[in-house]
């Protein structure tokens, strides 16, 4: 489990000074940020990357498999590091809050359901989609 940027030279990835702002940003970055976001970020860094960068330097790094691509029914594209430990999001759909968890009973019962149906599980994505029940508990 190297960095961002280890991991694109491990990929072959050419970096350029502008792609390593971007993925140290990246590499910075503990939420899910779309590309809009990243750039104001990047741009804070470094304010000649342009957008149009960004968009290229996102798609580039996850056709290498250095980000994952979510998509949280927003409308936007989200991203975050590939090879960061295993974990499962609950979105909020009163905000658009990504909360990360990981849950050990959960994990088993997939495995027991791939098991049931003859898998060998290789992975999964999995994504929840609610309200607070306390709208106070939420500010």
């Amino acid at each position: 489990m190297g960095t961002i940027l280890t991991r694109c030279e491990e990929h072959g990835v050419r970096m350029t000074n502008q792609r390593r702002v971007i993925a140290s940003v990246l590499e910075q970055s503990d939420d899910h940020p779309d590309v809009e976001e990243l750039y104001a970020r990047v741009s804070r860094e470094d304010s000649s990357i342009s957008i149009a960068t960004v968009y290229r330097t996102v798609k580039l790094f996850e056709e290498a498999g250095i980000l994952d691509k979510h998509e949280f029914g927003d409308g936007r594209a989200r991203y975050e590091d590939a090879d960061r430990d295993h974990h499962d999001h609950l979105i909020d759909l009163s905000t658009g809050e990504v909360i990360e968890f990981m849950d050990e009973e959960i994990e088993a019962l997939q495995e027991k359901i791939a098991q049931k149906l003859g898998y060998t599980l290789k992975g999964h994505r999995m994504e929840l989609y609610g309200v607070p029940l306390n709208k106070k508990a939420k500010t």
